[in-house]
């Protein structure tokens, strides 16, 4: 269990969901003599999807670690789900990974899904292994996922095998690398290796020669042999191979049925020969550019890509060895924050079951328990090693949806459990939005929200409700406009007076300083809320005393911060104060801030006001036959398509779109497309609300005033 760090592969099982991903690791571990007997979804009894949703759903949702021994070499394998609702928990393991098996559904070829992991693949330039799963399908087509995948990925995907038959009666695989044919029994298992057809010796020589030619192109002693003889050794072989593989020069495609246990074995023979170690994998680069080796001797540095809680044991920390050897009793000190963290237990997972070991070298993957202050993202060093991991950066949310509790005596209760959950799952976003008061929830998709709410009533004991969150409206002018007022208050004794005279324009970076105007003091001030607010002091004469300055940006800003449009927060505006009256008793900070205010507002309504909507920027991945659908769909929101690409069998939309046209956009594009189709969003700017529509807000927003 425990193992060096040159004998430990660290695999990342990846695919879109229902490509088997879960069954074949599952045979995978039955195969390395892991588990006596393999579970099954229907069963509830596999050793991955172990949590209670898993079982409801059937369903991957969470990412798990498991191991297998095979050979002289310790297989470190994490199972992630197939719904892009939960990418973040692909994310986090592609993190720690050193190759990524692929798995797709021979039945349905590269699915959007696929296309989703692949893009984390080339970020992280992960090495990746290609499996075309359930070979046993009735509609199982080796040939044209191969032909999907090499369209998609590129012509570095290269097939290792192929099957002699499809279907049902798959039970044949030709490997072109061992040049031998794998016969198994019709219930699965070990299989029979039996000699090549004649009728496919001519392929299965091309294949092969495409294979030796990678891993001769790799060492230069390698390719002078293959120029002589015409051929390699199997160990010079795998050599070359592990070189191109490690170097992402070559992404082998395997076949196989997880569910009827064909070709598994023959996939972790692969990965035992050939798939890097982490010690083939380039030098970690650091937060602040150095790098990092993975090296046992050196001093111990441990990273921390996820974490989860589990009744009566709390936290759990899973993590990978950057660097060094952990033994339970190590402290490590966390960069982030400075904090000593005892690494009191130390484990290996199996899916649920934890298993105590006494080490772990640099590259193993592992668990802990009872950290006092560390989170995901967290890297821990021995004492007087100051090293930070990079970050693992979440994708920015794609739904967003208004919460609250059922009853005011639950809220506090809602937002620690939510809080407890976001710990666990940083794609989550809670956050209150200051223009509208409400608690937005943000996450990937409908879906995902959903599990949140399920997990919240069923783990936490507390009910969430869930609706469309207000949008956050900006206003600004477009015109000039003057305007005075005075602010006169007379109750005995000393009263209240100032007055006012400004003008008011829409401001942008770069435009003339105003004309006619005696110039005696400039800020330009960035707006908490967004948008700038330049505010200029052109009084002579001493008509209002300088030392009113402040009160009087007071009085703007708080007419800025609720604007007379919607109540919504001004920008880009260039005030300048030129004129206005004092009086040497009744003048306070407090008669000018309402002065001031009372100008603004005047002159605000005056000078052709706007109100300016937030506009996002789309990314939709969609099947050919289903463009014509999702471009009239974003018709219907408005949205200005700013570009079209093709991507393999799928057209990739580029669109700006108004938040407000966004709700529930996620299900709409999951209807169209059978659940085919990605996307993702990310703000842009804010843009003028067509004019219906902004008198539509302006006399909602009147009526609700007039109502309180």
């Amino acid at each position: 269990m425990n193992a060096h760090t040159q004998d430990l592969r660290n695999v990342v099982l990846l695919g879109h969901s229902d490509s088997g991903k879960t069954t074949l690791i599952e045979t995978m571990l039955y195969e390395g003599g892991a588990i006596k007997r393999r579970g099954t979804v229907e069963s509830r009894n596999m050793v991955g999807d172990f949590t209670d949703i898993e079982h409801e759903k059937r369903k991957t949702i969470f990412s798990h670690q498991m191991f297998v021994n095979w050979r002289n070499n310790k297989i470190n394998m994490i199972d992630t789900p197939g719904f892009d609702d939960f990418v973040g928990e692909v994310i986090a393991s592609l993190k720690v990974a050193d190759t990524a098996l692929i798995v797709l559904n021979a039945a349905s070829g590269v699915e959007v899904g696929t296309e989703l992991v692949w893009e984390y693949v080339e970020q992280y330039r992960t090495p990746a292994i290609f499996v075309i799963n359930q070979m046993d399908h009735p509609k199982a087509d080796f040939e044209t996922t191969l032909s999907q995948a090499k369209e998609r990925f590129g012509p570095k995907v290269i097939p290792v095998q192929y099957p002699l038959n499809s279907g049902e009666k798959f039970n044949q695989i030709i490997d072109a690398l061992r040049m031998v044919m794998y016969e198994f029994p019709a219930e699965g298992g070990k299989p029979e290796k039996i000699s090549i057809p004649e009728s496919e010796m001519e392929k299965a020589n091309a294949m092969h020669n495409a294979l030796v030619e990678i891993a001769a192109e790799n060492e230069e002693g390698l390719m002078e042999k293959y120029f002589e003889e015409g051929n390699l050794s199997e160990e010079e072989l795998a050599k070359g191979l592990t070189i191109a593989l490690a170097h992402q020069q070559f992404f082998p495609v395997f076949a196989a049925s997880g569910l009827k246990d064909m070709g598994s074995g023959r996939i972790m023979g692969f990965i035992d020969d050939i798939a890097p170690s982490p010690l083939d994998r380039p030098k970690r680069k650091m937060q602040d550019g150095t790098e990092l080796a993975c090296d046992a001797t050196d001093k111990t540095t441990v990273f921390i890509y996820k974490t989860t809680s589990e009744p009566q044991v709390g936290q759990l920390y899973y993590f990978k060895v950057l660097s060094g050897i952990l033994k339970p009793g190590d402290e490590l000190v966390n960069a982030e924050n400075g904090e000593t963290e005892r690494i009191s237990q130390l484990f290996i997972a199996e899916g649920k079951e934890r298993i105590s070991v006494p080490q772990l070298e640099a590259g193993d993957l592992g668990v802990t328990v009872k950290l006092k202050s560390a989170h995901t993202n967290n890297t821990l060093n021995t004492k007087g090693t100051d090293r930070k991991a990079r970050l693992i950066e979440f994708p920015e949310s794609r739904v967003r949806k208004a919460v609250f509790a059922e009853s005011t005596s639950e809220t506090e209760k809602l937002f620690a459990a939510l809080n407890k959950i976001r710990e666990e799952d940083p794609t989550l976003k809670v956050e209150i939005d200051h223009d509208t008061h409400e608690a937005v929830l943000g996450g990937q998709g409908q879906l995902h929200l959903e599990l949140v709410q399920q997990r919240l009533e069923k783990e936490f004991g507390v009910k969430m409700q869930m609706k469309n969150p207000k949008v956050s409206y900006r206003e600004t002018i477009t015109g000039k406009a003057d305007a005075d007022y005075r602010h006169k208050k007379q109750s005995g004794g000393a009263g209240q007076f100032g007055e006012i005279y400004l003008k008011i324009e829409n401001y942008y970076e770069g435009m003339e300083e105003p004309s006619g105007m005696n110039i005696r003091q400039k800020t330009i001030e960035e707006l908490p809320w967004g948008g700038t607010l330049a505010f200029y002091w052109c009084i002579v004469g001493g008509a209002i005393d300088s030392r009113y300055i402040g009160a009087i940006k007071k009085g703007i800003m708080s007419q800025m911060k609720n604007g007379p449009l919607t109540g919504s927060p001004c920008q880009n505006i260039r005030v300048c104060v030129y004129d206005g009256k004092m009086h040497s008793v009744d003048s306070n900070d407090i008669s000018f801030q309402l002065a001031a205010a009372g100008a603004f507002r005047e002159a605000f309504q005056q000078a052709k006001p706007e109100l300016l909507e937030p506009v996002y920027h789309l990314e939709i991945l969609c099947p050919d036959e289903a463009t014509g659908e999702v471009m009239g769909d974003l018709q219907t929101r408005r949205a200005i398509i700013s570009g079209m690409d093709s991507e393999g069998s799928y057209q990739k939309i580029m669109a700006e779109v108004p938040l407000a046209e966004l709700d529930d956009y996620g299900s709409t594009l999951r209807s169209i497309c059978g659940g085919k189709a990605k996307f993702t969003m990310k703000f842009s700017d804010y843009q003028l609300v067509p004019a219906n529509i902004r008198q539509e807000l302006v006399k909602k927003y009147a009526t609700e005033k007039a109502e309180v």
